[in-house]
């Protein structure tokens, strides 16, 4: 068996969806709006996980299975959305990343946090990234005390 390629993997998600004639529902809006619910998906895994938990997710097989899964829709909606627009996504990222290479030239020497005009924290860190408070363990309620409903 050969390695999937992008090309083959979206024809098979062509073929999938016309064998069950979804293409109608294949809009650009409605996959867009599946790619976020399944990225949501994903990220509701790593909610409540401290860093050092999210690091050690793939080592419990449950969590593992369940991140793969939803790695594997978030792919699966971007490459239909991608097929359905006309974009190759490989040239896009190798395009994007050229361009971050350009806008963030790696540094001469390592950032000074005390110096003026040092490092921005906003740009410097993922927006994600645990900047308050231990998580809350709770899962019933948000950081900020308000029900997650």
């Amino acid at each position: 068996m050969t390695e999937p390629d992008v090309a083959g993997l979206q024809r098979r998600l062509a073929d999938f969806a016309a064998a069950r004639h979804w293409q109608p529902f294949h809009t650009p809006k409605n996959l867009v709006c599946a790619l976020s619910v399944e990225a949501s998906e994903l990220l509701e895994i790593f909610q409540w996980l401290t860093p050092e938990q999210s690091e050690r997710v793939m080592h419990d097989p449950d969590r593992a299975h369940r991140v793969t899964d939803e790695v594997a829709d978030v792919l699966a909606y971007l490459l239909q959305l991608c097929q359905v627009l006309g974009i190759d996504p490989l040239a896009a990222l190798s395009a994007k990343i050229d361009r971050n290479e350009l806008r963030f030239p790696v540094p001469t020497a390592p950032p000074d946090p005390q110096t003026p005009g040092g490092p921005d924290p906003a740009r410097t860190r993922p927006a994600c990234a645990q900047t308050g408070p231990a998580p809350v363990q709770n899962p019933e309620e948000s950081p900020n005390g308000h029900s997650s409903e």
